[in-house]
């Protein structure tokens, strides 16, 4: 006759390397790799900006997937929508959605220490900076070049090509804007020096002259091309911010008046002006705040910059938490591909969608109906996946291209000066 105790199935101890392989979890896993990138972050890194930078940068690719939509045509061929002509309720959303004005912000403040830390001169400065905002835009209109051809091939309708190079090469006016601006970094860092925060009113005032100009009793005389004049002074407000912050000479009293100033203008020209409430341009719709930037767009940049200045702090504090740092950094180390590929990530799922499927709620469907927002809502973690996939890819754009010889690059250039033309309408 067995013993109770005989009778009890004998195991074998686990060792210490089984338990840890059997509590390896998903979620463990992720933690450890958070861990091992606050442990590898410098002590003097400015959390605070990078997290501000990854925010305004997210923002991006967020408020293009929900701002901009599809409609299909008899011939199935997909065309730009916007849910902002149905909901007049979305302008709002675009004011949050709309932090370019954070974006200038981080990159003058980032810009001034970069440029303290030089070890060339200012030139050779320039040119590496400029360096790291072309190679990304090179690699994404080249592929996009080649893509054309084959997209035609597979018998995607010739509207739908065009539709997609249209949203491709939307983002990219950015960096153009963004390399001028920073080209003036050397006379931004001096007139900060000189007159601190104050350096960035006259860019205020030529924006709200341009505006009086255009909008004002004389707007029908004033030539088409005077809106033109408010692209420098408009995206250059909020980059001499961060320059005069980078330089010590934008503290939380300004921050504060920045931050209440800019609100009251906001609400004023709103209210009192009549500007469009939208921050980004309605199809249809007479006046646009941002191609190029009328003065309510420098007035949510200056609110927002206050704020960011004040939360600067707590900012920090919040990312001294390795869960929330580690992706802040993930983020920042591809920024440039997240500003590139976003539009290419909506349109690998759009455009089968509209070959195979035809009207897909939420993605080719008008955006006409609640129905639409709640959809589409549930189509974002499906394009942040393809934008992982893509990126995984086409990261290797934004570093230096040692291995390209100059051939590759004459190729590259060619089809990036091919795509430029077709996304333009010029051929």
């Amino acid at each position: 006759m067995l013993t109770r105790a005989a009778a009890r199935p004998q195991t074998r101890p686990q060792t210490r390397t089984q338990t840890r392989t059997q509590t390896r979890t998903p979620a463990r896993a992720a933690a450890q790799a958070a861990a091992r990138i606050d442990a590898q972050t410098p002590a003097h890194r400015d959390r605070a900006i990078d997290g501000l930078r990854a925010l305004a940068l997210l923002a991006v690719p967020v408020g293009h997937w929900m701002l901009g939509g599809f409609t299909l045509d008899s011939a199935g061929a997909l065309h730009n929508a916007s849910p902002l002509s149905a909901f007049g309720f979305f302008a709002p959303v675009s004011w949050v959605l709309q932090m370019l004005g954070v974006f200038f912000l981080v990159g003058g403040y980032a810009s001034v220490l970069s440029y303290r830390r030089r070890t060339g001169t200012a030139g050779d400065w320039l040119r590496g900076r400029l360096a790291r905002l072309g190679r990304p835009v090179l690699g994404v209109t080249a592929v996009w070049a080649a893509l054309i051809p084959v997209l035609y091939a597979l018998g995607v309708p010739g509207d739908t090509v065009r539709t997609a190079t249209t949203l491709v090469i939307q983002p990219l006016w950015f960096v153009g804007v963004y390399a001028a601006v920073t080209a003036l970094t050397p006379y931004c860092v001096r007139a900060a020096r000189r007159f601190g925060a104050a350096s960035a009113a006259p860019l205020l005032g030529a924006v709200a002259v341009v505006d009086v100009l255009r909008y004002g009793p004389y707007a029908e005389a004033m030539p088409s091309w005077l809106s033109a004049l408010n692209i420098l002074p408009g995206w250059l407000f909020a980059y001499q911010l961060g320059v005069a912050w980078g330089e010590r000479r934008l503290g939380r009293r300004a921050a504060a008046v920045l931050l209440l100033g800019g609100a009251a203008l906001f609400a004023a020209l709103l209210l009192v002006f009549g500007y469009p409430a939208s921050m980004v341009g309605v199809p249809g719709a007479a006046r646009t705040n941002s191609h190029p930037p009328s003065l309510l767009v420098l007035a949510l940049a200056a609110a927002q910059s206050g704020a960011a200045i004040l939360l600067r702090d707590r900012i920090a504090g919040l990312l001294r938490r390795p869960a929330l740092w580690a992706p802040v950094v993930v983020v920042n180390l591809s920024a440039m591909t997240v500003l590139c590929w976003h539009q290419t990530a909506m349109l690998a799922a759009a455009v089968p969608a509209a070959s195979f499927l035809g009207a897909v709620p939420g993605l080719t469907t008008p955006p006409e109906t609640a129905g639409w927002i709640v959809a589409r809502l549930a189509w974002l973690p499906l394009f942040a996946a393809l934008l992982v996939l893509i990126g995984r890819r086409t990261r290797a754009f934004e570093a230096p291209w040692h291995g390209a010889g100059r051939g590759r690059r004459v190729v590259a250039g060619l089809l990036a000066a091919f795509f430029a033309v077709f996304a333009l309408g010029l051929a």
